[in-house]
């Protein structure tokens, strides 16, 4: 019988506002890696490293998963975390649904005002326009995605598994992550992905490889690398993680600087390309976890940048990550075809990339406020009716 500890429920967890921040700077690269050929994208994490934007979210919000629920399932609180993740992967589901159904108009307006149908096969959606009976039958069961739309699918089946994985993690945290890098290299080795649409085309995330992360996340999450934080901010490791990033940084500056690319062996070449990230490959996967490790050295819990308004505008656009991503896909599109229809000029780059981050934060804040507003409720509680003795106009009232 499973013991029940209502301190699990009803203990508070602290907020960790790094995650927020890394969260809202996760958003801001998404939406201007999303914009082709701007040049305010070299300030992202792509073009100087392996990882980027998706390894922040996936990595942080196994985290959460780890640190919040963790203890609930630990307590014998189970059932309570399936249905708060579950309703969690509900929300997320609808939030794809009306993001695609909304996307793709905005998309097929643009498309047939500048007449131009560039747009519609840039970004996957001219067989929609053509077919819209059968594949929005293929969005419901998450086969078919419009491009930029891909992570939320992803993000939708690593919550559904989250209590299982939470579980396992509570009773055996190092079998639990082994079987994860099991998983994930079978997935590998035998090429297993969920099937997309059109037919012989598979997710561009892999949930059997990116589950690794998110189970790394979550057993970090649960505290389990606490037992190893000696080595893991130990001086060799640290400069091991150094050495790495720099290699990472060489490695892409070879594309776009040619003369760097003549000077890397070609063995090289072969062992490392190509670099994966479908399948999660290691190097991106390796340089996220050195970037984290030296992120986190310097980056304390109890960091003053985390409450000055300076870092005020990211950090709310993180705790409110699921609108702000929704809005800024509409915001990298409308940022697109801007650009496209008009001019490419840099000042014209770094206006709307500017103008897009600004309407994000006034979201952020918006909804921060709303959130602040006290919901007004009644409580109704059923009640049994009083008996009402019906008395005959002009009779005896009955003797007791």
């Amino acid at each position: 019988m499973t013991t029940r500890d209502p301190a699990a429920l009803l203990s508070p967890v602290e907020r960790d506002l790094r995650l927020d921040l890394f969260r809202g700077i996760g958003l801001w690269m998404i939406f201007l890696d999303h914009i082709p050929h701007d040049v305010v994208a070299w300030l992202t994490l792509r073009n100087y490293g392996f990882s980027d934007a998706a390894e922040f979210f996936v990595f942080i919000s196994g985290y959460l998963v780890g640190w919040i629920y963790g203890p609930i399932v630990a307590g014998g609180w189970f059932l309570a975390a399936v249905k708060r993740l579950w309703t969690r992967a509900a929300e997320l589901y609808v939030a794809h649904i009306m993001l695609f159904l909304l996307f793709t108009a905005q998309i097929a307006r643009t498309a047939r005002r500048f007449d131009n149908p560039m747009y519609e096969h840039e970004f996957n959606v001219f067989n929609f326009l053509q077919h819209p009976d059968e594949l929005i039958g293929q969005a419901i069961l998450l086969k078919y995605k419009p491009v930029n739309l891909d992570v939320l699918p992803l993000y939708i089946s690593l919550v559904f598994f989250a209590p299982f994985m939470v579980w396992c993690l509570t009773k055996r945290p190092n079998l639990t992550l082994a079987g994860s890098a099991v998983l994930y290299i079978l997935a590998r080795w035998f090429d297993w992905n969920v099937a997309s649409y059109p037919p012989g085309t598979t997710w561009y995330f892999n949930p059997f490889c990116w589950q690794l992360m998110f189970v790394v996340a979550a057993w970090c999450g649960i505290g389990e690398i606490d037992k190893i934080a000696k080595w893991v901010w130990s001086k060799p490791v640290m400069a091991l993680a150094a050495a790495w990033m720099a290699f990472a940084l060489v490695i892409v500056m070879t594309w776009h600087i040619h003369t760097l690319e003549a000077m890397i062996p070609k063995w090289m070449i072969k062992a490392i390309y190509p670099i994966d990230k479908t399948d999660l490959d290691m190097l991106r996967f390796t340089h996220f976890l050195a970037l984290a490790i030296w992120v986190t050295y310097f980056v304390s819990r109890k960091w003053s940048l985390l409450d000055t308004n300076w870092l005020r505008p990211v950090i709310l656009c993180g705790q409110h990550s699921l609108p702000i991503f929704c809005l800024g896909v509409f915001l990298s599109f409308s940022a697109h075809w801007i650009l496209t229809q008009y001019t490419k000029g840099v000042w014209q780059q770094l206006a709307v990339s500017l103008a897009g981050i600004v309407i994000m934060c006034v979201v952020a804040w918006l909804l921060d406020r709303a959130k602040r507003v006290p919901n007004l409720f009644v409580r109704v509680t059923e009640v049994e009716e009083p008996e009402v003795e019906i008395v005959r106009v002009g009779a005896a009232p009955a003797k007791r």
